[in-house]
């Protein structure tokens, strides 16, 4: 069995989601959105994303990560924040003895509804018939939950895979 956390990385919003999964199945542990304020500095932003996902790493233990990798947008400034972020997040889960996978925002839709280019109505549809919960949590949690399913559906079947 793997204990996945996922993690939607953002600098003011970064959402992490935990599951356990084994094979097919799927048992939804917690999620949750670390918030920081834009008028706090960069580094006092990047170091409240490290504490607070720190203390959700020890509080669930999961032994296998992911991440939602990032895209380059219009705002080169926006871009950077999230890259920072996500840099954050890459440490802390490291530190922690996680290595994550990464996958861009497409593979992760096509995990969740079947289309890459499923829109977000469409990934939270699934995600309630998926884990009822996730209809009660905040958008950016629920994107951390995607992005866990994503990973678990990809590794049980590579494991699949490596079982025939």
């Amino acid at each position: 069995m793997a204990r996945v956390i996922g993690i939607d990385p953002g600098l003011q919003h970064t959402g992490w989601a935990v599951i356990d999964s084994q094979g097919s199945s799927i048992k939804f542990l917690g999620a949750g959105v670390i918030h920081t304020l834009p008028g706090n500095s960069l580094p006092s932003r990047l170091l409240q994303i490290h504490n607070e996902l720190a203390k959700v790493i020890v509080q669930y233990c999961p032994n296998d990560a992911a991440i939602e990798d990032t895209y380059i947008n219009k705002n080169y400034a926006s871009s950077l924040k999230l890259g920072h972020a996500r840099a954050a997040s890459i440490l802390t889960l490291c530190i922690n003895g996680l290595i994550p996978a990464e996958y861009p925002a497409k593979v992760i839709k096509r995990a969740i509804v079947g289309s890459g280019k499923a829109d977000k109505t469409q990934v939270a549809y699934m995600l309630k018939f998926l884990v009822p919960l996730a209809g009660e949590l905040a958008s950016d949690a629920s994107d951390a939950l995607a992005v866990a399913i994503c990973h678990s559906n990809y590794t049980s079947a590579d494991q699949n895979r490596i079982a025939s």
